[in-house]
């Protein structure tokens, strides 16, 4: 039996969401497979993954323009060098150890810290063992660049020839999309989903999230968005942000739209499927997940850096439109839904770029990769 190890960082994440999709289609495309799907930060150092956590969230609430300036900045890249360098080898003990014990056939990491430990691990230790990078996000940043990574999953075309003008071979470059559920492939039954939610049929559906955490001015959002005089309803996730919920729920009463309110689902591709708008943080899953269910995408309050990027893509593919404030977000919302010819198109670009059988895809990469290390 073959084995597959799956790295990621952070539960409730995009990183988490895409090794969950590949392990979904690598049962189902091949029953000799075992697969280990691990927070790779959690595992090798648990109190600095914390420790950094908390630092990144800070960071983002309060100076985001500090994470702005480091995120794929060439000169941050070379001066943290010996850093990662450092904790690599700090975390490597621990990640001989889940290496010597599972003794994976293949290892695949989304996110790019993992990546890069393993890259270190397979040179000092001499693993011939496939290495395979899976990007969450529409852009590619230089802490990807390693020489052991065998291959690249990438979310397009565009992506490759970064990756390609980096000086990465172009046949180890694959650009299957970001891994997304096989869920996200199927039809909506929008008539019982709405009545399980308590929501009309005849009415148009605004769907409100903020990533796994609920982040974002979502209380703000709901009280410029209740001023619009056409009718609809909203479905907001509030993913594990609790104060959120209870905020929102105390105010249930005093909003004049009719409102479904969620924690952290389970059931996305479901309140996709039976939306007509999403309004969101652009995190490359959750754009990627819009983009399978043709759904148009109103951007708020995207993260300097990664989400930034996504932004761009998207605006340049006529697949989003980006709000400058929530007061602007409910702008932007009533003329959508107004003018349907926009919202139309914007359904139609969505649906190009869909990539729904991305995790397919990955995993029969995967699978392949195993058949010629026998080889």
């Amino acid at each position: 039996m073959k084995k597959v190890l799956l790295l990621y960082i952070s539960n409730n994440s995009g990183h988490h969401r895409a090794t969950k999709a590949i392990e979904e289609s690598l049962h189902l495309s091949c029953s000799e497979v075992k697969v280990a799907n691990i927070n790779c930060f959690k595992y090798t150092n648990p109190v600095l993954e914390k420790v950094i956590n908390s630092i990144y969230n800070k960071v983002i609430k309060i100076k985001p323009e500090v994470w702005e300036y480091l995120y794929d900045n060439p000169k941050i890249v070379r001066r943290t060098r010996k850093l990662r360098k450092l904790i690599h080898k700090l975390n490597s003990k621990k990640l001989k150890r889940l290496i010597s014990y599972f003794k994976p056939d293949t290892v695949v990491c989304s996110q790019a810290f993992p990546c890069g430990m393993v890259a270190d691990f397979k040179k000092k230790y001499k693993f011939d063992f496939p290495l395979i990078g899976v990007l969450t996000d529409y852009a590619p940043h230089s802490y990807w660049m390693y020489d052991n990574v065998d291959a690249y999953i990438v979310p397009n075309e565009k992506t490759k020839e970064r990756f390609v003008s980096s000086g990465i071979k172009s046949d180890k470059v694959f650009p299957f999309g970001i891994p997304i559920s096989a869920k996200f492939s199927g039809k909506t039954n929008k008539e019982s989903a709405r009545r399980a939610l308590r929501l009309d049929d005849n009415k148009p559906t605004l769907l409100i999230m903020g990533g796994g955490q609920g982040l974002g001015p979502i209380e703000d959002l709901i009280y410029a968005i209740n001023t619009i005089e056409r009718p609809f309803q909203i479905i907001v996730v509030c993913g594990t942000n609790k104060k959120l919920r209870k905020w929102l729920e105390k105010r249930r009463l005093l909003f004049r739209k009719k409102m479904a309110i969620l924690g952290y689902s389970r059931q996305v591709e479901m309140l996709m499927g039976i939306s007509d708008l999403i309004v969101t943080k652009p995190g490359g899953l959750t754009t990627a997940e819009a983009l399978a269910k043709s759904l148009p995408i109103v951007i708020v309050n995207p993260i300097p850096g990664q989400e930034a990027k996504n932004t761009e893509f998207l605006l340049s593919e006529g697949v989003a439109v980006k709000a400058k404030s929530p007061l602007d977000a409910a702008v932007l919302i009533e003329e959508l839904l107004n003018k349907t010819d926009k919202l139309n198109k914007m359904k139609a670009a969505a649906k190009k770029h869909a990539q729904t059988y991305s995790a397919s895809n990955a995993a029969d990469l995967i699978v392949k990769l195993l058949k010629q290390k026998d080889m």
